[in-house]
């Protein structure tokens, strides 16, 4: 790996992370917004044409109908879902604490408050293709069902027809009915404008491709997402004490997405540093996706050595890194300076993978340093939210003049006047010298 240590050259290299985050070319975009709106003119017809183009699929019936989904799940290893068994009831554990309860005061007869709702209609995309995502499925599923949304519509390829008996068996263990063999933009078209088949959705979560995560931006809108995801990252801070063969796994198991993710280790620690880098390099040859592996950390992996854990922590915060780890001596005094990040974990017995797959939280997470303002996938997003206003004959008198005051300094007569004509006064544009 890369170890940089002027700041010149760390500069260089943060901002070859941001142009990393800045998206996809506007070719790519044109070709994304022209199946999108193929699918929402011709829907059925269009969602047939690109699963056949890019799916290999001749089949004209999309839905994976639930007595397919059983018999698919059926040949998934027991032990698998034995332990997708494990990581749902932790999961569900850990989302049920994110619900929010409808609230309401009362101020003098008068009643002011928020309800919360659940949405009624979400769809779902599970990437599929060169890998298949189960834990995906429980992460953005079970926060949805905890939420109290009824309906939930699951998007997943299947090309060349193959079906992963792991999605299948995650979906079937969740007790979901609504399954399209669908992926791509054509996919985030369907569900974002609805077919002759596939009802539209309210919300659209889920990570995916290029393509998908474009589709879903352009969508943005006509219904709500839950983020637009780029490469996986990892950053991991660590002194001296960390162990050298614990932060290049660490490394290496991130760099494994694909070629766009970023592995970064910043340390005050340069022995740190050198035996890290001699780790990776051992550990790299004996990995199957070795090549992937390496063309990620060539462009975007870096061992960075600063002088001390206080700048680590500053250019932290300011990559906002979608997944940090923290491998200190006192990690804990460390968090107290983290500002930004998708997901933190600490000590050394808090590997990425944990969160990826079986802890509890959420593992889909603001990257591309989205997460100085937004935050992991949860209970929240599946709930809207309305305020509740009731006055009584009394506490509107008392509000009364106060809003026929700010509404003539804006301009709005029609505002005055729901007022006026409440207080048994004619309608009349008033004059807005009184209140200079």
């Amino acid at each position: 790996m890369k170890i940089i240590k002027t700041k010149k050259y760390i500069n260089a290299f943060l901002n070859v992370l941001k142009e990393r985050a800045l998206g996809s070319s506007q070719k790519i975009e044109q070709r994304v917004k022209a199946i999108l709106d193929d699918v929402r003119k011709n829907g059925n017809r269009a969602v047939l044409k690109y699963n056949r183009a890019f799916d290999s699929l001749k089949v004209k019936e999309f839905r994976i109908k639930p007595d397919e989904i059983s018999r698919y799940a059926g040949k998934a290893d027991a032990k698998v879902v034995k332990a997708l068994k494990l990581s749902s009831r932790r999961i569900r554990a850990f989302h049920e604490m994110q619900k929010e309860e409808s609230w309401s005061f009362s101020e003098k007869g008068n009643l002011l408050g928020q309800i919360i709702r659940p949405l009624e209609r979400v769809g779902v995309y599970i990437p599929g293709g060169k890998a298949a995502y189960p834990s995906t499925v429980l992460m953005n599923v079970i926060p949805a069902q905890v939420a109290g949304v009824k309906e939930i519509a699951i998007c997943v390829p299947t090309p060349k027809g193959e079906i992963n008996p792991y999605v299948m068996a995650a979906i079937n263990l969740l007790g979901v009915k609504e399954v399209y063999r669908i992926g791509g933009a054509q996919a985030i078209g369907a569900m974002a404008y609805g077919t002759e088949t596939i009802k539209k959705v309210d919300k659209i979560v889920g990570p995916g491709n290029i393509y998908v995560a474009i589709a879903k931006k352009l969508v943005f809108g006509v219904v709500d997402i839950d983020m637009i995801a780029g490469p996986s990252e990892i950053l991991i801070i660590a002194d001296d004490s960390a162990n050298p063969a614990f932060v290049a796994a660490d490394l290496l198991s991130q760099a494994e997405h694909d070629e766009f993710a970023s592995s970064l280790l910043i340390t005050d620690s340069k022995r740190l540093a050198d035996a890290v880098d001699k780790e990776v390099e051992k550990k790299l040859d004996k990995l199957n996706r070795k090549e992937i592996i390496r063309k990620s950390l060539d462009n975007y992996g870096a061992i960075i050595i600063t002088k001390d854990i206080k700048e680590a922590v500053r250019f932290s915060n300011s990559i906002a890194p979608e997944h940090l780890e923290i491998m200190t001596k006192e990690p804990m005094d460390v968090l107290s300076e983290i500002k930004n990040a998708g997901a933190i974990f600490l000590g050394e017995w808090s590997p990425e993978a944990l969160g990826d797959y079986s802890a509890g939280p959420n593992h889909t997470l603001p990257t591309g340093g989205t997460a100085r303002f937004s935050s992991p996938l949860g209970v929240y997003d599946f709930v809207k939210r309305s305020s509740l206003l009731y006055f009584t004959k009394d506490g509107f008198a008392e509000l009364a003049e106060t809003v026929k005051t700010v509404a003539v300094a804006e301009g709005l007569e029609a505002h005055g006047d729901t007022i006026r004509v409440r207080q048994g006064l004619s309608i009349h544009k008033p004059d807005k010298s009184q209140i200079i």
